[in-house]
């Protein structure tokens, strides 16, 4: 596995942030989604950054980042705060790239902070009602029993959690690097805790939001996505006005797993076009 390091810490008004910044040139913010972290990326972003200035981060309670009782984790908070950053690393017009709830985050960062984008790339994100699988619901319902499984037990059901996200069984070493983060005491909480504070409303509010964009946007997906169908990112293109969809034969939620080369390109190409 490569090696994956955030050198930087950004202290937010919930705890610091990991991140990094890799490469020169135009400006490009990789946002991860949930369970996983910017490690995800490790592959994309180091051909990213071949060409691009690209900003890597770990979501408050995710990765390297800080994780503790009584943090905001909500896409509301994750949005606020990658609102932040952005000021912080003075990005007026970044491209934004983004998977997962990190759709979510990007586009409450954009549409309700009023954080300018030169480009959107969403890669099956979190975007259009409804979502939250039956487990989410029983979670958010029992989130303190969660907290308390034995060890063991909590990580049998992190590892089938994560399994369901692909149509076919993860590499080991890959299933082992995922998961890493969340186990122990405190990433044992941080997990639950995370998805017990997802909200469908967090992206009610800006659903109504998607055809004032006017960023060039391509949306991503795979056809074979077994927790956000392809037929979802089809539609959030189609109330992206001028939205391009490219979907990825037999690829399932980890895009960036089962096809970094493609992903990339397509990424690269769309980035390209964007800032010339």
């Amino acid at each position: 596995m490569a090696e994956w390091v955030l050198r930087q810490r950004f202290a937010s008004d919930e705890g610091e942030i990991a991140w990094d910044r890799l490469g020169d040139g135009p400006p490009v913010v990789m946002v991860h989604g949930t369970p996983w972290s910017s490690w995800t990326w490790r592959r994309v972003a180091a051909f990213l950054a071949e060409r691009f200035s690209v900003y890597v981060f770990d979501l408050l309670g995710f990765g390297a980042s800080d994780k503790r009782a009584g943090q905001d984790v909500s896409l509301a908070g994750h949005g606020a705060r990658l609102a932040a950053l952005l000021e912080f690393w003075k990005l007026d017009r970044p491209a934004v790239i983004a998977h997962d709830i990190g759709g979510a985050t990007a586009l409450r960062a954009h549409l309700l902070h009023d954080r300018g984008v030169a480009a959107l790339a969403l890669v099956d994100v979190v975007a259009l009602a409804p979502w939250g699988s039956p487990f989410y619901r029983l979670v958010r319902d029992h989130d303190s029993v969660f907290e308390q499984l034995p060890a063991a037990i909590h990580e049998g059901v992190l590892r089938a959690y994560v399994s369901t996200a692909q149509p076919r069984p993860l590499d080991r070493d890959l299933h082992d690097a995922v998961i890493a983060p969340w186990l122990g005491p405190d990433g044992q909480s941080a997990f639950y805790r995370q998805i017990a504070q997802g909200d469908q409303r967090h992206t009610d509010e800006i659903e109504p939001l998607y055809a004032q964009i006017t960023a060039p946007t391509l949306v991503i997906w795979g056809e074979a996505d077994p927790w956000i169908p392809a037929a979802r990112g089809a539609e959030l293109a189609r109330r992206i006005p001028g939205a391009r969809l490219e979907i990825l034969p037999t690829a399932g939620h980890l895009v960036q797993e089962d096809q970094p080369d493609e992903l990339a390109r397509l990424l690269r190409e769309h980035l390209d076009t964007a800032f010339n």
